[in-house]
């Protein structure tokens, strides 16, 4: 896997991968930035939502769940001092399906954040506490 990030102005950079994709990160003003990119913590928040997202629909999906619609409402805190590493992590899951049992729901995140998801997991390892829950909405 790689990726590269250019800096463009201020303290906007344009960050991409190798796999052809590309994402603006920008500062606040009160940092030099314009505000017209996420963070790049914020880009750190979505990767683990979104490695923890492909697990659970996988999952769900091989099981054959039937399976309309999963959100993950992440939150974070982070350490005031510097670095200003996070130091707790939620997600919470919504998932909306027919007929879907919350057990099927529950071992499929338990799986995602003990086994497959690479991003929490790594992250974990690094002294953040990660936390999942989850609701089922019937369609």
């Amino acid at each position: 896997m790689q990726a590269t990030v250019k800096w463009v102005d201020g303290v906007m950079f344009v960050g991409e991968t190798g796999s052809g994709h590309a994402v603006v990160m920008d500062g606040p003003p009160d940092h030099g930035g314009r505000n017209v990119g996420m963070r790049p913590m914020e880009m750190i928040l979505l990767g683990v939502g979104g490695c923890s997202s492909f697990d659970v629909v996988q999952i769900l999906q091989k099981g054959r769940n039937n399976i309309v619609n999963c959100v993950a409402e992440i939150s974070a805190e982070r350490v005031d001092a510097v670095p200003s590493v996070f130091s707790k992590i939620h997600m919470h899951f919504v998932v909306s399906g027919r007929d879907l049992k919350a057990s099927a729901v529950e071992r499929a995140v338990k799986l995602s954040a003990e086994k497959y998801c690479s991003a929490s997991i790594m992250l974990s390892k690094a002294g953040v506490e990660i936390t999942h829950d989850f609701e089922v909405i019937e369609v």
